[in-house]
């Protein structure tokens, strides 16, 4: 009976020792938390400094689709942003729709939907907005590249297709090496 009833108590024991110290060391261990300063003059985040302003195409404040069609693309089609939408897209895009841009890529095929045709003249007509938007939000089967490509990155896969893909330029052309 005595050893049923120390068996019990030493079972038991873990449940009562969450309230020891050892039980929140590491959230309250010596370190610089977020938005906090290491200056202790100044604590708090850095402030922007005066007169600043955000860098073109590099945020968006778009809520939906519909606000996303409405939009221009801010980044020009020069050789450099074309390339590095050529390279992007082959990183991202190029699995679903393939290198022509076709939807015809390696996993497109096995979906039950094909992935748009982005040569085709319905996709033509769709303003650079809409595509922008079809990449941050998703679709019925494409997954959402938000978090993936910055807003201007996806301005720049945008440039590639239009240019590339959609006028039949020669990417080699277009596309000098990316440094």
């Amino acid at each position: 009976m005595m050893r049923l009833s120390l068996a019990i108590v030493l079972l038991l024991a873990p449940a009562f020792a969450q309230a020891w110290p050892w039980s929140d060391d590491m959230a309250n261990q010596i370190s610089i938390k977020p938005q906090e300063s290491v200056d202790l003059k100044n604590p708090g985040m850095t402030p922007y400094p005066k007169r600043s302003i955000p860098i073109p195409g590099t945020s968006s404040m778009v809520k939906d689709m519909e606000a996303s069609e409405k939009q221009t693309n801010p980044i020009p089609a020069d050789d450099k942003s074309v390339a590095l939408g050529k390279r992007l897209f082959e990183i991202y895009c190029a699995a679903c729709h393939g290198v022509s841009g076709k939807g015809d890529g390696l996993v497109g095929a096995k979906l039950l939907l094909q992935p748009f045709d982005l040569t085709a003249e319905q996709t033509k007509e769709r303003s650079d907005g809409f595509i922008w938007g079809y990449m941050t939000f998703g679709g019925a089967i494409m997954p959402s590249y938000a978090n993936d490509l910055s807003a201007t990155e996806r301005w720049n896969v945008i440039n590639y297709v239009r240019k590339v893909l959609q006028n039949g330029q020669s990417a080699v052309a277009v596309a000098p090496a990316v440094k």
